[in-house]
């Protein structure tokens, strides 16, 4: 399997979503998408500062995933929840 199934919590806009993230792209890669993708979803709401990009945790353990390493080598998996901030 190339992608995983994950819910992504934002806590700006007070939503959740279910996607699938690609297992072998960079986490800074992957905020990147998500954010082009929440910003579709809400219909240009969620717009977050260009001059900071925002970072993923995960919500069990409150720790930031590292950017420069992949999906899987940050250990993420089917069901994980992460959140954007």
């Amino acid at each position: 399997m190339n992608k995983i199934l994950v819910k992504l919590y934002v806590p700006m806009m007070e939503e959740q979503y279910d996607l699938w993230l690609p297992i072998n792209r960079k986490i800074y890669k992957v905020i990147k998408l998500l954010i082009k993708s929440i910003n579709e979803f809400s219909d240009g709401y969620y717009n977050p500062d260009k001059n900071q990009m925002p970072l993923l945790y995960d919500k069990v353990t409150a720790k930031p995933y590292d950017a420069n390493l992949s999906v899987k080598e940050n250990n993420i998996k089917n069901g994980t929840e992460i959140i954007l901030i």
